[in-house]
């Protein structure tokens, strides 16, 4: 099914994988799942509103269709529970359990500042980020 991939994906030369998995190996349902995924990141990124409507424009576009339910459901769960809470959520950043030990055990075993500078310059980064965009 290298037909059924968006032209995005079609240009890596080869089928990318997600967690291990070559697309091609997704049943319709994780592939829909993925597409309208794809089609809310670009919108989101573009400043474009995150609808029904524009995400199955997208996926048009790209040459595919998923069933008419999931950009409905997907829109609506991006608009009840925020596409930045979303990203954050899938990108591990919202965990913090582990990686926060580090930097107090630094600091106890007499490491001066600790992890408190690392955690003051992330933020400093994310403002700044927010202020380019």
């Amino acid at each position: 099914p290298l037909e059924r991939l968006p032209f995005w994906l079609k240009r890596f030369g080869s089928i990318p994988s997600m967690a291990n998995v070559p697309v091609a190996d997704l049943s319709k349902e994780q592939q829909d799942e993925l597409l309208c995924t794809y089609a809310a990141l670009i919108l989101h990124d573009d400043g474009a509103e995150i609808n029904p409507q524009n995400m199955t424009n997208l996926i048009k576009a790209a040459g595919c269709n998923v069933e008419a339910y999931w950009p409905l459901l997907m829109s609506k769960m991006i608009s009840n529970v925020g596409m930045e809470t979303l990203i954050k959520l899938g990108s591990g950043a919202g965990g913090g359990g582990g990686g926060g030990g580090g930097g107090g055990g630094a600091a106890a075993a007499g490491g001066g500042d600790g992890g408190g500078d690392a955690a003051a310059d992330t933020k400093k980064v994310e403002e700044e980020e927010e202020e380019e965009d």
